[in-house]
């Protein structure tokens, strides 16, 4: 079935891709986006619900997220190396089916107060987020040096439309039927529908982006890349791939960190439980709902600039919880500090880290990243519950603003040695036959659907 899948989506190889194409790719990729955040807005409704309906236990009711967490890690790495070997649409159609079969077995778990199904269910679940998260890969793979981060920033804008378009969905189904029990179970149908719109979204996404990546970087150089990529210690020596990646994991892991404990610490400092969802929503919009303005300035100012000044911002913004946190307006405005800055560095640092690389190991060092990033915001999100019990919010935001600050400081030192020549465009000019730089930075699409290439 993949093999036929990847057939599939390399056919017609000697028609490069036009701008029609490129363009409806990305589209279709935003779609897929949308249909996992519609997805993901549910999981972070009821997952815990779920949890501690099931196991009759609301001690264990944390454990559902980790579970989330630890299963999207790894199926992340993972997915990353089969999308270099087989392609993008293939391991992002896995992704979604994953996603399908996931929320199904967690709905009959939850019907049949299984634990064993439930648990199941979140483990594909998390899977199936980790590996369509790998989308920003096939955004890339796109778009020209110069106008990767906008690609990229295309395709996660999708996800503003899921995170709003999920509760429209599913608040009617609690409104009338309550979270509980038997009733768990139609929410987790809804949302395995969504998924299946996502598997027929992006089944349609041809030819393979990694196809379109290839003869987009082989005309800028005029030279045939190698298939195979270097192994991943390789990559990770490369001059400034292992700064940017440590700024990633921090910007990533310090979100997911701070988005976890927002519920537990609003509610401890009086607000209703209410109060929790225009916060939360205020932060998928810093995340997502300026992401092609983002992009755009990431283009025009620099990678390493914007990674920098977005771990600036979401540091200062973790830090002003603990004078905004009596207002839950107040916190909604850090809230979305937060997801601003996340929103640049995830960006500008998925932009460099892909420019670092050849085509053919692109989805292998983000599916690391993403592998680290996880693991590192469940470690952070419970340590980050220790210290709010123990010493309180001031010390947390002071351990925030600490984590945030130290790799982007870090990368102000080293500007002129992580801005140099970036390491795919240098391996690429050593293999160019003629010696000469690669001229992939100017590279035009043709008009309409494409152009016949010489075979």
């Amino acid at each position: 079935m993949v093999q036929k899948m990847v057939a599939a989506t390399q056919a017609d190889t000697r028609r490069f891709p036009g701008r029609y194409t490129i363009a409806r790719n990305t589209l279709l990729l935003s779609a897929g986006m949308a249909a996992l955040y519609a997805m993901n807005q549910l999981t972070i409704a009821i997952a815990t619900i779920t949890f501690a309906t099931v196991t009759g236990i609301e001690g264990l009711a944390g454990l559902g997220p980790a579970i989330f967490f630890v299963a999207a890690a790894f199926a992340a790495f993972m997915a990353g190396r089969a999308m270099d070997r087989l392609g993008r649409v293939p391991v992002l159609a896995v992704g979604f089916g994953c996603g399908i079969l996931g929320c199904v077995i967690t709905g009959l778990g939850a019907l049949l107060l299984s634990i064993v199904a439930v648990v199941g269910g979140f483990v594909l679940i998390g899977a199936s987020t980790g590996t369509v998260m790998l989308s920003r890969a096939a955004a890339a793979d796109m778009y020209p040096p110069e106008r990767r981060a906008r690609g990229i920033a295309f395709v996660l804008f999708g996800a503003i439309f899921g995170a709003l378009m999920g509760p429209l969905v599913f608040a009617p189904l609690f409104a009338s039927e309550g979270a509980h029990e038997n009733h768990l179970m139609m929410p987790w149908l809804v949302a395995a529908a969504f998924m299946f719109v996502g598997l027929v979204v992006v089944l349609n996404v041809r030819p393979d982006p990694k196809r379109i990546g290839a003869m987009l970087a082989e005309r800028g150089v005029n030279v045939r890349l190698p298939v195979k990529g270097a192994p991943l210690l390789e990559i990770l020596r490369r001059p400034g791939v292992g700064l940017v990646l440590l700024a990633a994991v921090a910007s990533h892991s310090i979100m997911i960190g701070t988005m976890t404990l927002t519920s537990y610490v609003l509610v401890s400092h009086g607000h209703h439980q209410g109060a929790v969802f225009p916060v939360i929503s205020a932060h998928f919009v810093g995340m997502f709902g300026l992401t092609l303005v983002v992009g755009n300035l990431i283009d025009r100012l620099g990678r390493i600039k914007a990674l920098f000044g977005g771990l600036l911002l979401l540091g200062l913004s973790v830090f002003s919880l603990v004078w905004t946190v009596e207002s839950a307006a107040a916190t909604s405005v850090a809230l979305f500090g937060i997801g601003l800055g996340w929103n640049f560095s995830y960006i500008a640092a998925t932009a460099e880290l892909t420019e670092r690389t050849q085509q053919a190991e692109r989805g292998k060092l983000l599916g690391f990243n993403d592998l680290l990033s996880s693991l590192c915001g469940a470690v952070l999100a419970s340590l980050g519950g220790v210290v709010l019990a123990m010493v309180g919010l001031t010390w947390f935001g002071i351990a925030g603003l600490t984590l945030a600050a130290a790799p982007a400081l870090w990368l102000l030192r080293a500007v002129p040695r992580v801005s140099a020549l970036p390491v795919s465009a240098d391996m690429l000019k050593q293999q160019s036959p003629h010696g000469g730089s690669s001229s992939a930075s100017r590279f035009e699409y043709p008009e309409g659907r494409g152009q016949k290439v010489s075979a």
